[in-house]
């Protein structure tokens, strides 16, 4: 439906292509393992969990993605270094496609990097992320790591509108390519209901204008949602969470960072009838220049 006049990047990053005009990439999907709550782990601090389980659903994300053609992603998320590690080594024998390392804590995710450098993995990284509140020493042990891959989340206290999303990514933009980065993921945030259409708006404008890849984190539409289940009933949430989702794939999101591993049955197929609609409209070049 949509087709930007400004050149479009392209990033391959673990062997998956991220980027471009709406339409040219599949939308890449990235399932979350091992949150905060996630039933398969047993300890978060020492990183104990099911194995027989985690594979089970990444086998079954990874199935999703060859029945409908969206690369997918793991976005794996630990509390301690302990754990990181664990889930690293873990993910690294059970799938051979990219992963986000993902930490409320800057330092667990820098050891997180520094360790899957350690053992070989640095192309198949993406490193999640970068905001306003980022330290120095966070962008210095990037460079000093040589991590390629990052999301940038423009996420700041005060940032609402999509205007100031935009500001706050130039504002971090210029951090990040001095250490280095060079694949820059844009996630422009959604943490609630009323945030999920910024969080759209201001994925256009950036496209608009700088052409860098742009997604969001749109479930958490859904998981912030007080009172949903209670209101509409318990089949509201999957069916709330997959409009969230597709929401932004429609406005050209290049990926999504869609939730839960385990939802991956209800969002490739939904995200992949958009794409598909996609692909038939851009034979026909009647695609709206934005």
């Amino acid at each position: 439906m949509l087709k930007f006049k400004t050149q479009q990047k392209v990033f391959e990053i673990g062997g998956v292509k991220i980027g471009g005009q709406p339409g040219e990439q599949p939308t890449v999907l990235i399932g979350s393992i091992f949150y905060h709550g996630h039933k398969i782990v047993i300890n978060e601090k020492t990183g104990e969990f099911d194995k027989e389980k985690a594979e089970r659903l990444i086998k079954l994300q990874e199935e999703f993605s060859d029945k409908t053609g969206n690369p997918s992603m793991l976005d794996v998320v630990a509390s301690t270094k302990e754990a990181m590690e664990k889930y690293i080594d873990f993910v690294a024998s059970a799938t051979d496609r990219p992963f986000l390392i993902d930490s409320p804590s800057f330092e667990i995710n820098i050891a997180g990097v520094k360790y899957a450098k350690e053992i070989g993995l640095e192309n198949r990284i993406i490193y999640n992320s970068l905001t306003l509140e980022s330290k120095p020493e966070e962008f210095e042990a990037l460079k000093e790591h040589k991590v390629e891959s990052a999301v940038i989340l423009t996420y700041g206290r005060g940032v609402m509108t999509s205007q100031a999303r935009v500001k706050a990514l130039k504002e971090i933009l210029p951090k990040a390519e001095a250490a280095g980065i060079t694949k820059l993921l844009i996630d422009t945030f959604v943490i609630d209901i009323p945030s999920l259409s910024m969080a759209c708006r201001a994925m256009l404008d950036i496209k608009r204008e700088l052409g860098l890849p742009c997604g969001c984190g749109s479930h958490n539409a859904v998981a912030t949602w007080s009172g949903l289940k209670e209101r509409m009933g318990p089949q509201a949430v999957k069916s709330s969470s997959v409009a969230v989702n597709v929401a932004p794939v429609i406005w050209g999101a290049n990926f999504i960072l869609y939730g839960p591993i385990e939802d991956c049955e209800y969002i490739f197929p939904a995200v992949a009838a958009i794409n598909i609609s996609y692909k038939y409209l851009n034979r026909t070049k009647e695609q709206l220049e934005l």
